[in-house]
């Protein structure tokens, strides 16, 4: 563990500056097609979903595969794809992308109980929960963890849930140089303004955001309330320490059909963010290798247009 003090100032607008250097606006180069854009590109986990649930590829080969097929020098994992959280296993998936020279950023963390949990016993045991994630982080050298910030209830109860949940888990993993993010996952969470006061009301440096170019969907039946997306990347990017491209269907000329890229990258670009923007594909015409490759294509089009 590494000795720090915990920084619990009142956060300001702009971008956060961890107090122990693992900030999400700036990387540690990695060999690629990315090295002239102002951001630099990983490729979230989620976007092999189908392979890895189907037994078609295994956690431990998620680097090789990224290297080899996409060129991608930079890893977000997705902790539903763990077998296990003991250091043991995590070492070993060091070892292999330390041997491919690959770059871990953070690791998304799901089903671990809701943070906004109205009952103070679970909600209290699922901040613990998390703890194994912070501790996995650490030793693969990301710089952050994705979490959710769900729960049953008013606006204002799971926000103060949230808050408090927030607080204690970036508490615990300030002494691991590990950042806490939370992503716009649906429910309040996609209410971009609800979000953000949530991470600013823990007061914690090393608490932000993971802004999601397609998740503003507060609520998923059919007609219902959707978040405007410029807006809320607008609302997110202050507190930005990384950024999620999200994909689904492209034209005939690369370009994704239901989202403006340019308009995006540049609000992306404006907010001051230099760090990893991970490729997130979802789509159902393109196979997850073909969306994968195609997203990629497509940010790095848009971003040298942003040089």
């Amino acid at each position: 563990m590494k000795s720090a003090a915990v920084a619990a100032a009142a956060v300001s607008g702009g971008q956060l500056a961890f107090a122990q250097g693992k900030s999400a606006t700036s990387f540690t180069p990695v060999s690629g097609e990315d090295e002239d854009l102002f951001f630099k590109i990983s490729l979230a986990q989620w976007s092999l979903n189908k392979k890895l649930r189907g037994g078609d590829l295994d956690n431990l080969d998620f680097p090789a595969y990224t290297k080899k097929n996409f060129n991608i020098h930079a890893l977000e994992y997705v902790n539903q794809f763990w077998p296990s959280a003991e250091k043991s296993y995590t070492r070993d998936l060091l070892k292999r992308t330390d041997d491919l020279g690959m770059k871990n950023v953070l690791i998304m963390i799901d089903d671990e109980g809701h943070l906004g949990d109205q009952n103070e016993e679970k909600r209290k045991q699922s901040v613990e929960n998390h703890y194994k994630w912070v501790e996995a982080a650490e030793i693969l050298g990301c710089h952050a963890i994705r979490v959710n910030a769900g729960g049953e209830g008013s606006e204002l109860d799971v926000a103060h849930a949230a808050t408090k949940s927030l607080t204690t888990l970036s508490q615990f993993a300030a002494d691991y140089g590990i950042s806490v993010i939370v992503e716009n996952h649906g429910g309040y969470s996609s209410r971009a303004s609800w979000l953000a006061s949530v991470i600013r009301n823990t007061g914690m440096v090393n608490c932000g955001t993971l802004p999601d170019f397609g998740n503003f969907i507060i609520d998923r039946k059919p007609g219902g309330e959707r978040y405007d997306l410029y807006l809320g990347m607008k609302e997110l990017m202050p507190y930005a320490r990384g950024v999620s491209a999200k994909s689904h269907e492209f034209d005939e000329d690369g370009n994704e059909t239901a989202k403006d890229f340019y308009r995006l990258l540049k609000i992306v670009k404006d907010a001051g963010f230099r760090g990893y923007i991970g490729i997130e594909y979802e789509g159902s015409t393109l196979s997850q290798d073909d969306g994968i490759k195609a997203t990629k294509e497509l940010l790095i089009k848009v971003g040298k247009t942003l040089i």
